[in-house]
C-alpha cells in the first residue's frame, strides 16, 4: 500500500489549522510542504514559520520539498523548525552529495527531486546516500497541473536502479496524481503518492484520501 502525503499548497490558507487537523484524522501519512523562492520557480509559496506552526499541531511526517535556489543554505533551519524529511532538487544542487550529508547530519531523510526533463540516470552515484526520490509529474512551481505520462517509464527506471543498488529508497510522485493514476503508478515502483488539488478541492477530503488508500492497496 502506497504512503499518502496530501499537499498544504492547495489548502485553504485562512483555515490551516483546520485543514491540518483533517490531515491528522485521515488516513494520510505524511503531510508535503511545498517550499517556493519565486528564483528557482517562478512562485512564491510558504516558509519556516509557517512549516513551525504546522508542527505545532501536526502528527504525521513533515514532508518538506524545497524548490528553492542553494538550498543548503536552511538545511539547519528547517530541521529546526520540525521538518522530518527535507528534499532538494537535483537541478539547484551543485554538490548534491554534500548536501544529502548535510540534511543526515541534521537528523532528517534526504531527498531529491527531479524534474521531469531529468533522466533518473543522473542519480547512479547518490543513490546510496538518498532515502526519498521525488519525480516530478508536473513541472514544479504551482498545483493543479496535468500529469505527465512519462512519468511511467522514469519511475520503472529508477524502481530498477534502486534494486540493482540494493538501495532503500523510497520514490514519491508530486504532481497530478488522482484516482484515474493511482494505481498505475504504485504498479510501475511508486511508494509514496502527493495529492494536492486532488484532495482539497475534493468535496470530502477524508474520503478521497481513503480512496487513494484502497486503490494502491
Amino acid at each position: 500500500m502506497a504512503l499518502i502525503a496530501p499537499s498544504l499548497l492547495a489548502s485553504d490558507f485562512l483555515n490551516l489549522g483546520r485543514d491540518c487537523e483533517m490531515i491528522n484524522n485521515s488516513e494520510a501519512d505524511w503531510f508535503h510542504l511545498d517550499v517556493m523562492d519565486g528564483m528557482f520557480v517562478p512562485n512564491i509559496s510558504f516558509g519556516m514559520p509557517v512549516i513551525q506552526a504546522i508542527s505545532r499541531i501536526a502528527t504525521k511526517t513533515l514532508d518538506v520539498h524545497l524548490m528553492v535556489e542553494k538550498p543548503e543554505r536552511y538545511i539547519k533551519d528547517f530541521r529546526a523548525v520540525g521538518a522530518d524529511i527535507l528534499t532538494v532538487h537535483y537541478e539547484a544542487s551543485t554538490h548534491l552529495h554534500r548536501s544529502l550529508q548535510a540534511i543526515k547530519a541534521a537528523g532528517m531523510k534526504a531527498g531529491v527531486a527531479l524534474n521531469p526533463h531529468t533522466p533518473v540516470s543522473l542519480l547512479k552515484d547518490t543513490l546510496a546516500d538518498i532515502d526519498l526520490v521525488c519525480l516530478m509529474s508536473v513541472n514544479p512551481g504551482f498545483g493543479g497541473q496535468k500529469f505527465i505520462e512519462n512519468t511511467y517509464a522514469k519511475v520503472r527506471e529508477l524502481k530498477q536502479m534502486i534494486q540493482a543498488a540494493g538501495s532503500a529508497a523510497q520514490i514519491e510522485i508530486d504532481g497530478g496524481v488522482t484516482n484515474a493514476n493511482a494505481k498505475a503508478l504504485v504498479s510501475a515502483g511508486a511508494d509514496v503518492l502527493v495529492a494536492g488539488s486532488f484532495v482539497f478541492n475534493s468535496e470530502d477530503p477524508i474520503a478521497t484520501i481513503v480512496d487513494l488508500k484502497k486503490l494502491t492497496s
